[in-house]
């Protein structure tokens, strides 16, 4: 590369980065002064709309009410990926969806019956079932539809709608794309449609789409729809199609819900958190880039520019996709920090060998990149599996987790292998050429780590055996194995004028305190209601004596009569739905990742271990949980999924270099294999070390600046982050070892 050609990228990728850094301020600063122009926040750091319905049907079955939460959190996804709906009481439902502050326009559409009916235009007797209304500028039924589901007027309803979808389709009349909603019929109904077409055509009658409650579609039949699909027409705006089409797909809410009351809720996080974790986040990124630039030289300059880059697009494009941000959305981030990081890591440990093997620094840089591209895809696409199959089969958390983490694994791909490898071989063209610059990889002898292989796997288990230990002896106890939180379990919802405009920077602790000191538990939740002075305080099932004491306490504190306290008992807003979608999400992503790794490196037992290194760290990770009693809510979910992510990739990286130093190389004895092992964990082992201390950095940083309930997501973390390494270099590679090894002595019998 010439050096003016050089000059030309380096100015370039600063421009791009000032402008991109702008961009990015420009929406951190809204999204800290929470103005709609940033990014869309979670009911955690921003707060959101809540609804509270009541249940008008006489002695509800809990399969009804279950179903019909089901149905409503199917219906708030369309608002928000993070959301959360629970049964209040016996008789009510509470729906939260953060990111929205116009309670009216969620109220519209979220519990309505939703009810959708295909209606001929005329009964058996020739009767009229609607007709246009010129007052109402739209076709109106003659009679109800209970009567016409009687006589047989009503084609089918919208249990025969397989599929609802929102889209564009050309006006004949106007030649312009107009919104509509494309249905797709089930086979039952696709054969019923048929022939009320047919009859439908022969009489010169139309066919009404009645939903909730008026006609969206009334059209005169011209043709026989044989083939199961229509459209509905004449709805104005594309996103009123995407609520119809979702309303549609989820079908009729089985209860009849009424309104009780509706909130602007402030959120559980004052802004002091939200400004403290992008302080944290800050400061976590200047140490790594130090980090860098001492660790590796100008390849470390290199580094730091994609990783600028690496934040501010990802900050770009959360906004632009309006993804929800919460604080496992964080998780996601942080994880691509360590993605990126890793992946420049990796490229620079080869460029190093490749100028110990007495190459050039310019062909080490080419050589360097080209050697570290498999191991980075393979990283990558394992964990990129992963936020697939929880974006497909996940909801809420796991949903909203999912989509921050495919979008920063995406963008630290493209930061580390073209943005830092554009800029390092421009900084080489401008001059940058001596090899002290670069580094040169040392001849380090070769570490044993198969010797003591059964040491670490023991240190392991006793780990595990104690959390194990610590569950049964919890759950014998207290009933709960684990700390669950309020997400997970339910509890009791106090509410009360706060006598005053309540702010988590300046009233959490006090509060805290006194809510603690009565509950014996800090797994608190304070909402405040906007436009009044009320706060709802959300914790563990109180006890009649528990309650009365919060309502003295209250009463003595605020002054407010005793009768204006409201207590009621709340359900877990983590729903069993929700819960049984992330195991399933989690075993499936689990299996494709086996298949991925079989399919690329031919063995199932790099597969095996992996995932017997991936369930290690899982494991451990939750054994911290039982032993500190670390509260277990929505960040439980979203810290396990960091650490499926995070453990993957790092185990992949060291069996890409087995595999590298098994090319072509026919094995015979347990001692060849040892010194494979041996010799590729001791290549990699910086590596290894280096990307999982620029990660823990970040996370340390937050865990010491953080409030309560980020320090309480941030420690499982690193405890997370830790183990992944150890499985790495401890436990996946030794299971290889002896998988291998056993599978020669049987061969050779």
């Amino acid at each position: 590369m010439k050096k003016s050609k050089g000059y030309v990228i380096l100015s370039i990728t600063l421009v791009f980065m000032v402008l991109l850094g702008w961009y990015a301020f420009d929406i951190t600063g809204k999204t800290s002064k929470k103005s709609d122009d940033g990014i869309k926040l979670g009911l955690d750091l921003s707060g959101g709309v809540s609804i509270t319905y009541q249940i008008e049907d006489d002695n509800p079955s809990q399969t009804d009410i279950n179903d019909t939460i089901a149905k409503l959190e199917e219906r708030a996804e369309s608002y928000s990926t993070e959301y959360a709906v629970y049964q209040v009481g016996t008789d009510r439902i509470a729906v939260e969806i953060p990111g929205v502050s116009d309670a009216n326009a969620v109220l519209e559409g979220l519990g309505s019956p939703g009810s959708l009916y295909f209606i001929k235009q005329k009964d058996s007797e020739g009767n009229l079932n609607y007709q246009y209304d010129a007052q109402v500028g739209n076709s109106v039924l003659t009679t109800d539809i209970e009567t016409l589901i009687e006589n047989g007027s009503v084609i089918f309803d919208g249990n025969g709608v397989k599929n609802a979808e929102a889209t564009y389709q050309q006006n004949q009349t106007y030649g312009t794309n107009e919104p509509v909603v494309s249905l797709v019929f089930n086979d039952e109904a696709t054969d019923i449609f048929a022939e009320a077409t047919k009859e439908a055509k022969e009489s010169g009658d139309s066919i009404g789409i009645y939903y909730d409650g008026h006609f969206i579609s009334v059209a005169t039949v011209s043709q026989v729809i044989g083939d199961g699909k229509c459209v509905i027409t004449g709805i104005d705006t594309y996103e009123e199609c995407q609520e119809i089409a979702t309303f549609i797909r989820v079908g009729a809410i089985n209860l009849k819900l009424t309104e009780l009351e509706s909130n602007v809720v402030g959120a559980q996080l004052g802004s002091a958190a939200i400004s403290t974790s992008i302080k944290a986040a800050i400061i976590g990124l200047i140490l790594v880039m130090i980090f860098m630039v001492v660790m590796y030289g100008v390849p470390g300059v290199a580094a730091d520019v994609a990783l600028a880059i690496y934040i501010t697009m990802t900050v770009a494009f959360i906004h632009m996709f309006e993804v929800t941000l919460t604080l496992p959305g964080i998780a996601g981030v942080i994880l691509g920090i360590g993605m990126a990081v890793d992946a420049n890591v990796i490229t620079f440990a080869r460029i190093r060998e490749e100028i110990a093997a007495g190459n050039t620094v310019w062909a080490s840089i080419n050589n360097g990149y080209h050697k570290a591209l498999s191991a980075i895809l393979d990283g990558n696409i394992t964990t990129f599996i992963v936020a697939l199959i929880l974006m497909l089969l996940g909801s809420g958390t796991v949903k909203g987790f999912a989509y921050t983490l495919m979008i920063s694994i995406v963008i630290s791909m493209f930061t580390a292998l073209v943005v830092a490898k554009f800029v390092l071989r421009a900084l080489f063209a401008v001059g940058l050429k001596n090899e002290k610059f670069y580094g040169r990889a040392k001849d380090n002898k070769t570490i044993d780590f198969m010797k003591h292989r059964f040491v670490y796997m023991a240190i392991s288990l006793v780990v595990i055996l104690a959390g194990i230990v610590s569950m049964g002896i919890h759950g014998a106890t207290s009933g709960k194995a684990l700390n669950y939180s309020l997400e997970f379990v339910g509890g009791t919802s106090t509410t009360f004028d706060f006598g005053q405009n309540y702010s988590p920077d300046e009233n959490e602790a006090e509060v805290m305190a006194w809510v603690e000191k009565i509950t014996g538990d800090s797994a608190v939740q304070i909402n405040a209601v906007d436009n009044s002075t009320d706060i709802t305080i959300k914790t563990r099932t109180l006890s009649q004596e528990e309650r009365q004491a919060m309502a003295d306490k209250i009463v003595e504190v605020y002054g407010v009569a005793e009768d204006s306290i409201t207590t009621q008992s709340i359900s877990a807003t983590i729903s069993n739905e929700m819960r049984s979608s992330a195991i399933v999400a989690v075993i499936v992503a689990v299996l494709f990742i086996l298949i991925y790794i079989r399919f690329r490196f031919k063995d199932f037992k790099f597969a095996t271990s992996a995932v017997v290194a991936l369930a290690h760290d899982v494991l451990i990770v939750l054994a911290t949980y039982a032993l500190i009693r670390i509260s277990v809510g929505n960040t439980f979910i979203a810290c396990m999924l960091t650490i499926v992510g995070y453990s993957v990739n790092d185990t992949i990286v060291i069996f890409d270099r087995i595999r590298e130093n098994l090319h072509g190389r026919e094995i015979k004895s347990a001692e060849e294999v040892a010194e494979i092992a041996n010799r590729s964990l001791t290549q990699t082992l910086s590596r290894s070390i280096n990307t999982s201390i620029t990660t823990f950095i970040t996370v340390v940083v937050l865990y010491i600046l953080g409030i309560a309930s980020i320090r309480e997501f941030a420690l499982p973390l690193m405890v997370g982050l830790i183990s992944g390494a150890y499985s790495s270099i401890f436990i996946a590679t030794e299971l290889w070892y002896m998988m291998k090894v056993r599978a020669l002595k049987k061969a050779a019998k």
